[in-house]
């Protein structure tokens, strides 16, 4: 019973803190609006940025996949072979962001963790910034290179980390999220793409939150930019609307990757029904010209509203809006009063992010409707007068 009695400890240490997470559970489809207990809510904490997770187009294309390619994938790629499907897919991708080759992942944890571990080891540098996703945080951990994290989007002081380190490691990889997914920020690609042409370091760049969004056909804050990381990672568990990852790079990076990322070589490949849908998705994505300029239309117009209803809103040009609350329990507490008021928003604690600064993490989609967003706009002042 010890070990039970441990386990409930750790629970109610959570609980105390106001770091108990319990997922809602949502009935039928996702879009803007989901059903929760019998009712139907606003959904403004999806990362469905285009409204594409319950396109017709792509579920067709899921459907029809198993008639030629079965359902599941069998064994990892370097068992069992690899199939049409996956090759298919990474070479869309791969065209999509301009790269030589693409490695199709099942999630984008497990692209990060993966392409990271299987480029840096002993004897190589990683730097990273200090509000990185977490999988880029475990991916250089399990890599067992020296990682030297620096100050957020603030490439003086990478500078003066490359300037110390750099020269005697084997090899240096910069590693930065090009839109942070909490903060709704934009990382100074140009100026990391400087440092590692002047350092002779990698640079890679999670697109996670950009692609879809920002640049030409959605290719992201790099392509926007007109920066080439050397290696560039996309999810399609955002804008895309299904889920998996792919590492896009030269030939040479994709094939050290096959070789020795770990959530690669270890993991039965994604189903083929999900990289046909990937191609179907990819297609829409890059048409999508008018539901980009919408989204970040609506994340102007709540950004705006928000504020003036006297919530702390920091500056920001993307789809992500963070209203900063900073205690857990008063997070929660503000997350409960929109759901009863018909707007679904989920609260961001700790370790998710720093300690201290517990948000609303607020997320329109392209699909949203000018009415909703004012609905929401509504819920939130409601609360502002009541408090």
């Amino acid at each position: 019973m010890g070990f039970q009695r441990q386990i409930r400890e750790a629970l109610a240490e959570l609980e105390a803190a106001g770091l108990l997470r319990s997922p809602v559970r949502i009935s039928g489809p996702q879009g803007p609006e989901v059903e929760i207990n019998g009712a139907k809510v606003l959904c403004f904490c999806s990362n469905n940025y285009l409204g594409l997770a319950s396109h017709p187009a792509i579920a067709a294309a899921s459907a029809a996949s198993p008639a030629n390619d079965g359902v599941g994938a069998a064994a990892s790629r370097l068992v069992t072979g690899t199939m049409d499907a996956h090759l298919d897919a990474e070479a869309a991708y791969a065209d999509f962001v301009h790269a030589p080759a693409a490695a199709l992942f099942s999630s984008g944890y497990a692209a990060n963790v993966g392409a990271i571990q299987a480029l840096a080891g002993p004897g190589d540098a990683i730097f990273s910034d200090a509000l990185n996703h977490a999988s880029v945080i475990d991916g250089a951990r399990l890599s067992r290179a020296e990682v030297f994290v620096y100050s957020h989007r603030d490439p003086e002081h990478l500078q003066s980390l490359l300037a110390q380190h750099r020269a005697r490691a084997r090899k240096a990889l910069i590693v930065t999220d090009s839109l942070f997914s909490m903060d709704g920020v934009i990382a100074p690609l140009r100026e990391l793409h400087a440092l590692a042409r002047d350092y002779d370091a990698g640079l890679m760049v999670d697109e996670a939150h950009a692609l879809g969004v920002f640049g030409p056909n959605g290719r992201g804050l790099s392509a926007a930019l007109g920066i080439e990381p050397d290696v560039i990672v996309g999810t399609l568990g955002k804008s895309f609307g299904l889920a998996g990852a792919f590492v896009a790079a030269s030939e040479e990076v994709v094939t050290l990757v096959r070789n020795r990322a770990r959530s690669f070589v270890y993991s039965t490949a994604p189903p083929p029904m999900l990289a046909r849908a990937a191609i179907a998705a990819l297609r829409l994505v890059r048409e999508a010209d008018h539901a980009r300029v919408r989204l970040l239309e609506h994340a102007s117009k709540l950004r705006s509203g928000l504020a003036q209803s006297g919530f702390e809103i920091p500056e920001g040009e993307s789809q992500i809006i963070p209203v900063l609350i900073g205690e857990n329990r008063r997070t929660m507490q503000l997350s409960a009063k929109l759901l009863e008021r018909g707007v679904f928003v989920q609260g961001i604690r700790p370790p998710t992010v720093p300690a201290g600064t517990a948000r609303l993490r607020l997320t329109p989609m392209a699909t949203h409707q000018a009415e909703q967003i004012e609905q929401v706009i509504a819920a939130f002042a409601s609360i502002v007068l009541k408090r």
